[in-house]
């Protein structure tokens, strides 16, 4: 049979799944990994579609590209892609991103650690990956800046009424709400469904009412809600649920009250929580924060030191985790088929 695309890839998941492309990419023109994820988004948007959307992804799913390093210190680069946007930075994705190229043997495993530099759109990130008998039993690397962009205000959100909120930047802009403001819900599987309503109409009105910026990357706005809340576990220090959205959030249409909960702990959401903490007072430098998924994986996040972006107080934050290899794929893209860049359907997708 002759195929149109033909993609390899390794399946990973650190709590939530995440798609990691070793192959059948051909060259991604730009000078930078930035420049060269800019690229994608303009001119083979197929790829982050048909990888992301069924029949071959799902909601909740992130998706990776291994490109050649632009910058001589790094080994690797990785473009991130995800269903609404092509993030500059993903502490999950990182961690599974270098945890393929060890386990395969695309970077040399030296054991008990190894380190080296990944290229990712937002910079140069840092791996110190610990490696025991051939596999990675974990992950250490440090984040771009995070710093909180807005604090405490209170938006009114429709059918929830006023919710007060944080805004954080930890490599995307979270919108950041207690838990507590909604006695009865529960950061828990069960209640997945409740939290994904909550966490787009927070999301939309956060859209709507709040204005952020960075100054390296004009136009990215607020694209990912987190809920925060105590944890009954003594190994952690807050549990959260982070929504990330599978199509745009209207508030006057409620199927698009919807999304994928992050099954993993959220590395750039932890950062953003943890530069958001900083900012109150509430989380020194040099202090181990515990952060807990849904699912009751833990990341271990920690500030190291202070800086700024622009004229913004800012934080520099690792995070520590693991990942999981899965599977080995070889996905294929028939000529004759009528859906090249996969479908999404109302029962499970945010359609507007």
């Amino acid at each position: 049979m002759s195929s149109k695309r033909t993609i390899h890839a390794v399946e990973t998941h650190s709590g939530e799944p995440m798609r990691v492309i070793t192959g059948g990419v051909p060259h991604v023109p730009g000078e930078t990994v930035y420049q060269q994820m800019k690229w994608l988004e303009s001119n083979d948007d197929q790829l982050r579609k048909m990888m992301l959307r069924e029949p071959r992804g799902y909601p909740p799913m992130c998706c990776n590209l291994i490109v050649p390093p632009k910058h001589p210190d790094a080994a690797a680069g990785f473009i991130i892609m995800e269903h609404v946007e092509y993030p500059v930075m993903s502490g999950g994705n990182t961690i599974s991103v270098a945890t393929v190229l060890l386990e395969t043997g695309m970077i040399p495993m030296q054991e008990p650690v190894t380190e080296f530099v990944l290229e990712a759109p937002a910079g140069l990130i840092g791996i110190r990956a610990e490696c025991r008998n051939g596999k990675v039993t974990a992950v250490r690397f440090e984040n771009v800046a995070a710093f909180c962009a807005i604090q405490d205000a209170v938006i009114d959100v429709p059918h929830l009424g006023e919710v007060a909120v944080d805004v954080g930047w930890g490599g995307m802009f979270y919108v950041i709400a207690d838990a507590s403001q909604f006695p009865t819900l529960r950061l828990v599987p069960e209640d997945g469904r409740e939290i994904t309503r909550i966490s787009a109409l927070i999301l939309g009105a956060a859209q709507q009412q709040l204005q952020v910026s960075h100054p390296d990357y004009p136009g990215i706005g607020i694209t990912v809600a987190q809920l925060s809340g105590p944890t009954g576990n003594p190994a952690a220090d807050r549990r959260n649920a982070v929504l990330m959205p599978s199509g745009p959030v209207d508030l006057d249409n409620p199927a698009s009250w919807t999304g994928g909960i992050d099954r993993c702990p959220c590395g750039t959401g932890t950062c953003a929580k943890m530069a958001v903490l900083h900012a109150k007072g509430q989380l020194p430098l040099h202090t181990p924060f515990r952060h807990e998924s849904i699912l009751g994986g833990i990341y271990t996040g920690e500030l190291v030191r202070e800086t700024r972006v622009g004229d913004t107080p800012a934080v520099i934050p690792t995070i520590s985790g693991q990942a999981w290899i899965t599977g080995y794929t070889t996905w294929v893209l028939d000529p004759t088929d009528p859906h090249p860049d996969g479908f999404v359907v109302g029962d499970l997708w945010a359609t507007g």
